[in-house]
């Protein structure tokens, strides 16, 4: 008899297909990566407060709730195999330092970094059940940059890189593949700039590709590594930011 879970064992006697989930998959860049998944024939399970999703299976779940979050991933394994993760789910607010309360510091940790630890830790079982799983991490460049009035955001994506990094050394023993993947800015509508002249000006000038870059894009990052199934990248933040963070 197998000393698993009752879940992972019947997701694992089932004849179901393995399951990626998707955190924030109903807009942004969640929802190109569900969509770019998809594309490439990975059955896709999208977690957002609505549970609307572009393709796969919507799961309504509010990230925050650690009891939610632990029993949607509980759920979804019980309809089949879970082999991974992507924590996409964001929030980015800004303003001044000397003005950021503890409660508008501690929503941002809480939706950036905590969800993350959460997510990974619950789906962590399943994966290791499997025999081998990877869970990709959306941070930022702005993991390593001073972005004035933009504390609260930068900590949570410098938080990712390290819990990555942990998570990675950890659970190597287990085939389990973690990484993070650190957008720039990116056309959606947590960065609210596309419809400000000077703004777009200030990028061209900015990045050296002259541009920002498209979901579309991060999507297609994320897909390959998936599909190229690569046991010994592990660990590694991997930058999309046009050059950004390169540029002095």
């Amino acid at each position: 008899m197998s000393d698993r879970p009752p879940e992972i064992q019947e997701a694992s006697e089932s004849d179901a297909v393995p399951q990626i989930v998707v955190t924030g998959a109903s807009r942004g860049i969640g929802a190109a990566v569900a969509s770019e998944l998809a594309k490439r024939g990975f059955p896709v399970v999208g977690l957002s407060r609505t549970g609307d999703v572009p393709v796969g299976r919507g799961v309504p779940c509010d990230i925050t709730d650690e009891g939610a979050l632990a029993a949607a991933i509980v759920e979804i394994a019980r309809l089949g195999p879970v082999v991974g993760l992507v924590n996409n789910a964001g929030l980015h607010t800004t303003g001044p330092t000397a003005e950021l309360s503890v409660e508008e510091y501690d929503r941002v940790m809480r939706v950036n970094a905590t969800a993350v630890m959460v997510a990974s830790r619950e789906i962590y079982p399943h994966l290791k059940a499997n025999g081998r799983g990877v869970i990709i991490n959306l941070g930022s460049f702005f993991d390593k940059i001073g972005a004035p009035q933009q504390l609260a955001y930068c900590a949570s994506k410098a938080a990712i890189g390290a819990m990555t990094r942990v998570l990675a050394v950890e659970w190597a023993r287990d085939n389990i593949s973690v990484l993070n993947v650190a957008p720039g800015y990116v056309k959606t509508d947590l960065t609210p700039m596309w419809s400000d002249e000077k703004a777009l000006a200030w990028l061209a000038k900015r990045v050296p590709m002259r541009r920002g870059g498209e979901p579309a894009e991060v999507a297609r990052l994320i897909g390959a590594l998936f599909s190229e199934d690569i046991p010994f990248l592990t660990g590694e933040t991997i930058y999309i930011d046009g050059g950004h963070a390169l540029n002095h």
